[in-house]
């Protein structure tokens, strides 16, 4: 993201009245050990140029001119990259590392223990270094999300793949000069402020940018491509809102009126919901691109979405991933500018602590799938189709009697990215989707309590308006900071619900939101049509709610439900189903053997299954039929879910500048 105010906002916290954790108090903490050298802010910027001419083929050319003092120096590359939530820093993507300074080579070597500091010393006289080394932009790096982002029509910049800094100093007090240059023809947008602005988009091949610390530029992503466009949304709202997206055909970029009226949609309700803006300008960076990787990565002027190439342009795509800019651009609120204190963090080198991950991630998420219907870009019912699934998928995980919602968000950089075998009984980041429902519950208690007076709204207004409008800042806050909140909206118990919640180990998911908001998970025997859409995508079969199985299109399954009837007849992830009923496996044979042995007492289902080409027979005894999540409408119970649903902004209505 980008400091416009600089200095003042560099500081991030001492221009609020409010408790909170000021930079130099965090920096205070991260001093370097007795063996290591002491470091000072520089005094000029560093000097980053990056080369994009080769992003076609996926590699990205960097050169820096870093001020240096005579002595042992160590410079470090970003690990803990900020909403990543575990140490993904793609490091090694990092090529060709060479350093100079007159001219001369200067040796260096990595830290033995931290692989992404190395260490020189500077000779006399020596007053900057040059540093020149290539980012590899290709899949199957580290598990960052940076390392396919381009393609032959455009590139995604995440900026902490080609900056190194000197190690041991706050990152906002590093102050840097970033330019590109992109392949002719090529057009760019980020939240970055280029050095001689004649427009938001910049057509010529280089561009520089005005100086800002290196926090900022690793917090604002920049996307070019040769099929570009710089959308204004919202054009009567400030500050200014942009959609900056690339496709890989003209046809591409070329968004729906309709998608385009809910996008600024979406900037009025946000705008209106949270009463506060914490940017100086917003681009939502948006790559539409199968080859590209799909992203979702908050910021605090921008954000990085990524969606495959017909993402907007295919209803049933766009249905399934309409969440995604609502949730990011709520980042820029909760998650960038109210930050738990384990993740305000000093550096990137810092590791980050993430209990607090079911406020940062999961409120941002319900709010996320409320705007998304609030905006138009979901209807109530396809809100209420996602909720379900979430409900059921929550419901049906024996892990929780083990691992509870807190630990899920403490583990969080062992259980980002892990391996969908027995998710359901390992747990996987289900501080998302639990913590979706926690906030359901909030909200319809906190309405049940007023009478309808007041709402998790109120608190929105509360908790991320504090300070009012401000440029890109910090301000974190702790769990007692959330009770107090919430006892300032309605007094209640705050402190023992949400205890109960992150630390409950009961077989069954939260679903008094669901239940005070006037509807009921049930099983019906045919998917609502959001989970065709996902089942469409995955090209799946999913048998989870019934007989505890998810299978792909050629018979391999995906997830086997612990103590489910599929568990106890022994099928295990991996193994690969060939035939049911001596019949060769298909998705509509499986449907059709569940139908059959509906309401049967008879004979089990037979399934021949193959472990590594040894292959054996499987009974399984259900006759439960097909079963799949959805809500059904409680008309006993006042429908408050609903009411949650409604925009405060009317679509007819523009709201005055």
């Amino acid at each position: 993201m980008i400091f416009s105010m600089v200095k003042a906002a560099l500081c991030f916290f001492s221009l609020l009245l409010v408790p909170s954790l000021t930079l130099p108090a965090i920096a205070a903490k991260h001093k370097p050990a007795a063996h290591e050298p002491a470091a000072t802010p520089p005094t000029a910027p560093i000097v980053l140029h990056v080369d994009l001419t080769d992003a076609p083929r996926h590699i990205l050319h960097a050169h820096e001119t870093i001020p240096v003092s005579a002595g042992a120096l160590t410079l470090e590359y970003p690990q803990w990259i900020p909403g990543d939530h575990r140490p993904t820093g793609p490091i090694d993507n990092l090529t060709g590392v060479f350093i100079r300074a007159n001219g001369k080579d200067i040796l260096w070597r990595r830290d033995e223990v931290d692989m992404y500091g190395i260490h020189l010393t500077v000779p006399e006289s020596v007053t900057s270094l040059d540093v020149s080394y290539d980012f590899l932009a290709v899949p199957g790096g580290t598990g960052s999300d940076e390392d396919d982002a381009t393609s032959a029509n455009m590139a995604v910049l995440e900026w902490n793949s080609v900056v190194l800094y000197p190690a041991h100093i706050p990152v906002a007090d590093i102050p840097i000069t970033a330019s590109i240059t992109v392949p002719d023809g090529w057009k760019s947008g980020t939240a970055l402020t280029p050095a001689q602005q004649s427009g938001p988009t910049q057509s010529s091949n280089e561009t520089s940018f005005q100086t800002v610390p290196v926090y900022t530029l690793v917090d604002s992503p920049l996307i070019t491509g040769r099929y570009f466009r710089e959308i204004p949304l919202a054009p009567e709202i400030t500050p200014k809102h942009y959609l900056d997206v690339a496709g890989e055909a003209p046809e591409d970029v070329e968004i729906k009126p309709a998608t385009l009226d809910s996008f600024s949609r979406l900037v009025r309700e946000a705008s209106t919901l949270y009463q506060s803006h914490h940017y100086e300008t917003y681009h939502f960076v948006l790559s539409l691109s199968d080859t590209v990787r799909s992203e979702g990565l908050e910021h605090h002027q921008s954000s990085d979405n990524g969606l495959p190439e017909k993402g907007l342009s295919d209803e049933s795509m766009a249905m399934l991933d309409a969440d995604l800019l609502p949730h990011e651009f709520t980042h820029s609120w909760n998650g960038k500018y109210r930050r738990p204190i384990g993740l305000a963090t000093p550096d990137y080198a810092t590791p980050q602590r993430g209990d607090l991950l079911w406020v940062y991630e999961r409120m941002t998420q319900y709010w996320g799938n409320v705007l998304a219907t609030r905006s138009g870009l979901w209807t109530p019912e396809q809100f209420r189709e996602a909720l379900a699934l979430t409900a059921a998928n929550l419901d049906q995980k024996p892990g929780r009697t083990w691992r509870n919602l807190e630990d899920t968000a403490i583990a969080a950089q062992i259980l980002r990215g892990n391996t969908q075998n027995y998710t359901n009984w390992r747990r996987s980041q289900d501080y998302y989707p639990e913590g979706e429902l926690v906030w359901l519950d909030a909200d319809t208690t906190i309405r049940q309590l007023t009478h309808g007076q007041k709402s998790l709204n109120d608190f929105a207004v509360k908790f991320l308006a504090v300070g009012g409008n401000t440029p890109p800042t910090v301000v974190p806050y702790t769990f007692d900071d959330i009770v107090n909140d919430l006892n300032s909206v309605v007094a209640y118990d705050w402190r023992g619900f949400l205890t109960e919640r992150l630390t409950s180990h009961a077989n069954h998911a939260p679903l008094g939101g669901i239940e005070h908001g006037g509807y009921k998970l049930v099983y019906q025997d045919q998917p609502t049509n959001f989970e065709k859409a996902g089942l469409g995508r995955r090209d799946s079969l999913d048998a989870f709610y019934s007989v505890g199985l998810r299978v792909r299109k050629d018979g391999t399954i995906s997830d086997v439900k612990m103590f489910s009837d599929a568990s106890k007849a022994g099928f295990a992830p991996q193994w690969k189903i060939v035939a049911i009923n001596d019949i060769g496996y298909s998705d509509e044979g499986f449907k059709d053997a569940l139908k059959r042995a509906k309401g049967s007492s008879s004979e089990p289902i037979t399934f021949i299954v193959s472990n590594d080409n040894h292959f054996r027979t499987l009974k399984l005894d259900y006759h439960g039929g097909e079963k799949y999540p959805h809500l059904e409408r409680d008309n006993s119970v006042p429908d408050l879910l609903d009411d949650i649903l409604k925009p405060l902004v009317p679509p007819a209505t523009v709201p005055a500048k």
